[in-house]
């Protein structure tokens, strides 16, 4: 029997949204009976004829459908584009129709991150941009609780709608430890709740 896995699905331009992903993975791999499985998305083109190899040259590997479909949790993570997701993950999700319609997540945990250049620079729009295709396939969000000390010492990312870093308008401010954190609880908590709700099997 395989071991059952929350996917941590993202799309990263500059790295700090794969540094979260990876300290997602930590929080998720000290819960006992349940492993993380970290994957990317390629970039979208503008040029028709572009291709990207089948498998990226550094990082994690390429989701596919069915790593989604047979996930018992997901961590969803983009950098901020315009208050938004970006387009990579979106033209991922968009093709998730066919799992929609068999109600492959419902009542599956789910939980979203995001890395923007500025503090203000739309980090909660596009976490909430992030939850819509999820609520549409049923599945159930969680933020993060304000048991979380960090949600009230932090000078950097970091609200109750999931984990965020502050790049910085160079994109190169290192993720702080108290970003590390709540990274690492968001991930835990997405894994406990699989378990709980019984659906990591």
């Amino acid at each position: 029997m395989n071991q059952p896995y929350v996917l941590i699905l993202y799309y990263s331009r500059h790295g700090a949204t794969a540094t979260m992903a990876q300290h997602m993975a930590r929080g998720v791999e000290t819960v006992h009976g349940i492993e993380a499985r970290i994957r990317t998305v390629p970039a979208i083109s503008s040029v028709c004829e572009a291709t990207a190899p089948a498998v990226p040259d550094s990082g994690a590997v390429y989701a596919d459908e069915a790593d989604l479909r047979h996930c018992s949790g997901l961590l969803l993570g983009s950098p901020t584009r315009f208050g938004n997701m970006a387009a990579a993950l979106k033209y991922f999700i968009d093709g998730s129709s066919a799992l929609w319609a068999s109600g492959a997540l419902v009542g599956k945990p789910a939980a979203v991150f995001s890395s923007s250049g500025s503090l203000h620079g739309g980090q909660e729009t596009t976490l909430l941009s992030m939850m819509l295709p999820l609520l549409h396939h049923g599945m159930l969000l969680c933020g993060l609780p304000y048991t979380e000390a960090g949600l009230t010492t932090t000078t950097g990312g970091g609200t109750p709608y999931g984990a965020t870093h502050v790049a910085g308008s160079d994109n190169k401010r290192p993720v702080t430890d108290t970003e590390l954190q709540l990274c690492r609880a968001q991930g835990k908590r997405v894994a406990q709740l699989a378990l709980q709700l019984g659906v990591a099997r």
